[in-house]
């Protein structure tokens, strides 16, 4: 299953199913897991673990050395989830001694040239559309979608289940189940639709909506209008619940906007 161009250290970790394919360089401390296939042309360096059923496309680089000048050749880690399709000239570095990994979850997408950087942590069923790029220690959540040609600052987070539109410029944290977009970047409401394909119901996609509403659309600072409504609404659902928990955690601040229904 590994063709005859291909530089495979014999002290890599490879299970017997994994297809690799031509001029593909796999390193000494790495793990490939079963089923996974590298078609052509991929540098797999020390650190990266890979898991199950993977498909890595050319000329990706996976598990390169932290773009941070205080890395000092550590030894850490790049992992990356199940079933996880990775597209050409895609690089994922690894960890800096600050976590010891980067991680992209099972079920994702990144498209062509998009990047990873050290200690960033990309959930499950993300889609990284062509050209995004992460800064160092970036968090994104399960089912996030980002546009083409998008830049994440470091240490933003991106909430579960949003949207970003192609060509943004993120410098805050994007709060969950919101869809973004406008130059400069903002709110401009929830991912309903995606909500509704992932099975929530429409008791929570509407909470949802009411508490954007509240926050962003009723003339509230972000503080008061979580606090206003909390005051008015006894019991709150568990995924505003978590909205609540993002927001009152970021250290960078959110993107606000026009909450519109959707």
């Amino acid at each position: 299953m590994i063709h005859a161009t291909a530089v495979v250290s014999k002290k890599a970790h490879i299970e017997s199913d994994v297809t690799i394919g031509p001029f593909c360089v796999v390193e000494d401390d790495v793990v490939i897991g079963s089923g996974t296939t590298l078609l052509s042309h991929v540098v797999v360096l020390n650190g990266a673990r890979i898991g199950n059923n993977v498909l890595i496309h050319p000329n990706a680089v996976i598990a390169g050395a932290p773009q941070d000048l205080k890395y000092k050749n550590e030894p850490t880690l790049a992992f990356i989830g199940d079933r996880t399709v990775i597209r050409e000239c895609v690089t994922v570095s690894r960890g800096t001694v600050s976590s010891g990994k980067a991680m992209v979850g099972s079920d994702c997408l990144l498209m062509a040239y998009s990047h990873v950087a050290h200690d960033c942590v990309v959930g499950d069923h993300v889609i990284m559309a062509n050209a995004v790029q992460l800064g160092g220690h970036v968090e994104v959540g399960d089912w996030a979608i980002i546009g083409g040609v998008t830049g994440v600052h470091q240490f933003c987070r991106i909430g579960s289940h949003t949207m970003i539109g192609a060509l943004s410029k993120v410098f805050k944290d994007v709060p969950p189940f919101t869809l973004c977009g406008k130059d400069p970047l903002a709110v401009e409401g929830i991912n309903s639709i995606g909500l509704s394909r992932r099975g929530f119901t429409s008791e929570s996609i509407s909470a949802i909506d009411d508490f954007y509403r509240v926050l962003l659309r009723s003339g509230f600072n972000t503080t008061d209008g979580i606090a206003k409504y909390e005051e008015t609404n006894d019991l709150i659902d568990p995924n505003v619940a978590a909205c609540i928990a993002f927001i009152r955690s970021s250290k960078r601040g959110i993107y606000r906007g026009s909450a519109i229904r959707s």
